[in-house]
């Protein structure tokens, strides 16, 4: 386009200077173009005309080369329409062959479906009809034939169950008897205390047997004052002592000191009794709130309300199993204190965990355990829940909720079930001994049980021939589990040990 609009203006331009010179005419015939121009202007319009020609041949040489480029062009085109168009034919005629493909698939499944859902509904009833005919065959329920197939197979798995059993016990006892016993070793060295185990019978020593007749008075008044006012017992039978019995420990160590004084001053008479009864009962609350303060201030602990110091005071004249409840707290408080420290506890919780848990035993105007009453007490005053979940579980009643209550309840247990911290009644100790051995004995395969440590130690003889090895593991097992249930709250740790020995004896005549 180019090229054509420089030869148009080129041939412009050679015309207008014919025209410029004597008005000649480059449109005009040749005869007139002789006639009007020299001889000289003659060559300069014949050059012209060549030039002119030249252009015009030369636009058309690329006014050719142009059409046949564009034919050149349309033809590719039109070639890539038909190719794209030739593609586009065989994909629908694809698409339309998957498409009949896939209805007829969906129409097969449907199909499939409805068979299987068919068949599945045949199986059910199959199998509840053979199911009634198998109970109806073996005269057994369902559960019962349940029953019997689960004890099969834990026949025939007791031997993976006893040696997977003996594989954990080594496994634990490797990795964590050296280090627990590290850490109640150093805990229990810090939280030794200085004292010797209390008992709870009270004996006064008199100078001769003459008191005697004076402490019973004309006609025993003076005794039966005595009794009245302070709610104990009194035991003249023995010689040179007078014993008083009371299960108030409180009670009988204000009979204890009233007795002493009246001895002391001589004067023994219904009125004076009285008198040096109440006197000897403020005395004994100062005491004890004393001694509730000094156990509170040997523990750490230093901002305690007064009326809970009243109560741990308490304390001092209050026995569990034998054992003097302010030594045990204060040994299982500085015991806790220590085991918190080593396993990064909250000490704090611990410390008012083990100082507060038995508190309820010295609750006496409301019924329910010293646990419940321990735990209603708290939650009134408003102590932190940590503190009183450490109190709720130390006995186990509801499951552990941090690792402070279990510390608590290690160290509750660890100075209760200390060789000679506690005594307990002889006919409850035996009693619970018959229990031990008869919760062993009721296992098939038991031929003779023995509680040996005082009920620390339970040694089960199984008849061989009855029981193999892998058998008496487990059963040792279930033994244990059992007696977890009949004694939750059972005092310190009981090693079961079975023996199982095979003897052949033959006799020669």
């Amino acid at each position: 386009m180019s090229l054509l609009k420089t030869i148009l203006t080129r041939l412009e331009e050679i015309e207008k200077q014919l025209q410029d010179k004597e008005g000649v005419n480059v449109k005009s015939s040749p005869q007139e173009v002789k006639e009007k121009v020299t001889v000289d202007e003659r060559g300069v319009l014949s050059q012209a005309q060549q030039e002119a020609k030249a252009i015009i041949l030369e636009a058309r040489d690329e006014a050719f080369k142009l059409k046949k480029n564009a034919e050149e062009e349309a033809s590719r085109i039109r070639q890539e329409v038909i190719v794209v168009e030739q593609r586009l034919v065989a994909k629908e005629e694809s698409i339309d062959q998957k498409v009949g493909e896939f209805a007829k698939k969906e129409k097969l499944l449907l199909l499939q479906e409805g068979e299987i859902t068919k068949r599945m509904a045949d199986i059910d009833k199959l199998r509840a009809d053979l199911i009634a005919k198998l109970e109806k065959a073996a005269n057994l329920t369902r559960d019962d034939a349940k029953n019997l197939i689960l004890a099969a197979v834990e026949d025939r798995l007791k031997e993976d169950i006893a040696r997977r059993i003996r594989e954990a016990e080594s496994q634990a006892k490797l990795e964590s008897e050296n280090k627990a016993r590290e850490i109640l070793v150093d805990a229990m060295r810090h939280a030794a205390t200085d004292y010797v185990a209390e008992y709870t019978v009270s004996t006064i020593k008199i100078p001769d047997e003459d008191f005697k007749g004076r402490i019973i008075g004309k006609e025993g008044r003076n005794v039966r004052a005595f009794e009245m006012a302070t709610g104990v017992d009194v035991d003249l039978d023995e010689e040179g002592v007078i014993r008083l019995s009371s299960f108030d420990p409180v009670r009988r160590e204000v009979a204890r000191v009233t007795l002493e004084k009246l001895i002391k001053d001589g004067r023994i008479q219904p009125v004076r009794i009285e008198e040096l009864v109440k006197q000897t009962e403020k005395e004994i609350e100062k005491i004890m709130f004393v001694e509730g303060e000094k156990l509170c201030h040997q523990v750490g602990v230093y901002n305690m309300p007064a009326d809970k110091i009243a109560l741990l005071g308490r304390f001092k004249y209050r026995f569990s199993y034998g054992q003097n409840m302010i030594a045990h707290t204060l040994e299982e408080t500085k015991l806790g204190i220590a085991l918190a420290h080593e396993l990064g506890a909250d000490v704090n919780v611990v410390r008012l965990g083990c100082l507060l848990h038995d508190i309820g035993k010295v609750i006496t105007d409301k019924e329910g355990s010293h646990v419940q009453l321990a735990v209603e007490l708290l939650r009134k005053n408003g102590m932190p829940q940590a503190v009183i979940d450490c109190v709720a579980s130390h006995h186990e009643d509801i499951p552990f909720p941090s690792i402070e209550a279990v510390l608590v309840y290690i160290a509750d247990a660890v100075s209760g079930s200390r060789p000679g911290a506690r005594y307990e009644d002889i006919e409850e100790y035996v009693k619970r001994l018959k229990t031990l051995e008869e919760t062993a004995k009721s296992f098939p395969g038991i031929e003779k049980v023995y509680a040996l440590q005082a009920g620390r130690e339970l040694r089960v003889i199984v008849d061989p021939g009855k029981l193999d090895d892998a058998e008496v593991t487990v059963t040792s097992k279930k033994i244990a589990e059992e007696i977890e249930k009949k004694f939750p709250t059972y005092p310190g740790q009981i090693k079961i040990t079975v023996i199982r020995e095979l003897r052949v004896t033959e006799t020669v005549h």
